[in-house]
């Protein structure tokens, strides 16, 4: 049966954490780089269709693909991490100061591969600075605005609903990744881990990578937003909460649950002896 266990996948996942905490620092930057670059690939793949058809769930369906690419190739998304090392951690797999270590670098490589991937969008989109106004410019700059400028309308309201947006986008991401490891075939697992990032995409949730690409992509094409607006009103806030229901929804309701009793390990062992 290709099927994995629960069980089993938290055992796995907490080595796959221990490894990747042990990563070089710029194995973690390269490899950080890349899945910033690929979920912005992504993203700009999910405006297209959404703009094509006309029909937003269409673009949430084909997002993705570049999650599937960075899971795939085992590269570096700090949202997923925010689960994969706590659960390392829990099972004794790795240190906090790794952790702490892995997080701070992942994340700065993601941002370096999400702001290289804008800037070369941006001079394609706007073909050098020559066009100012299209479909997609104005989709990018929507989206950006409406994660920023929107939620600071609402000041302490807006933040509330922000935080929680980070909260329920996360819990899907982190499960996405998950659920790479409940299959040993390749479609298997790409399968099982599109259906918690596509429900994240299509509902509009915020994820720290992808706003680590809409945003500044949208400043560089002529957003109204100011650096502030971007780290104030969506990036720092929306990373803690990422971090948060990763480690609380995902990290420690799966350790718990998967957490093997030491009678019934007795018992087991008593059995086969």
């Amino acid at each position: 049966m290709d099927y994995i266990k629960p069980q089993e996948v938290v055992r796995s996942i907490a080595v796959a954490g221990g490894n990747k905490a042990k990563l070089p620092i710029n194995h973690i930057l390269i490899k950080g780089a890349l899945s910033g670059a690929f979920l912005g690939y992504s993203t700009t793949l999910a405006f297209t269709a959404s703009i094509q058809t006309g029909l937003d769930i269409v673009g949430a369906a084909i997002f993705p693909v570049g999650f599937v690419l960075i899971l795939l190739l085992n590269l570096e998304l700090v949202t997923g991490s925010f689960a994969m090392l706590p659960i390392a951690k829990m099972r004794k797999k790795t240190t906090a100061p790794l952790i702490a270590r892995n997080f701070t670098w992942a994340f700065i490589g993601n941002l370096l591969g999400s702001l290289f991937y804008a800037a070369l969008f941006s001079i394609y989109i706007t073909k050098f600075g020559h066009v100012e106004d299209s479909v997609m410019i104005q989709k990018i700059i929507t989206v950006a605005e409406s994660k920023t400028l929107d939620y600071q309308a609402y000041g302490s309201d807006g933040m509330i609903v922000l935080f929680v947006k980070a909260l329920l986008c996360n819990w899907m991401v982190t499960m996405g990744a998950i659920m790479a490891f409940t299959s040993h075939a390749t479609i298997g697992k790409i399968v099982a881990m599109w259906l918690p990032v596509f429900i994240f995409f299509a509902q509009g949730f915020e994820h720290a990578v992808v706003n680590m690409f809409v945003i500044p992509a949208a400043m560089m094409i002529g957003a109204d937003i100011s650096f502030g607006d971007w780290w104030l009103w969506n990036q720092i806030p929306v990373t803690i909460g990422n971090f948060i229901s990763g480690f609380l929804f995902t990290a420690l309701a799966l350790h718990m649950v998967t957490k093997e009793d030491p009678v019934s390990i007795s018992k087991v062992k008593q059995k086969a002896s």
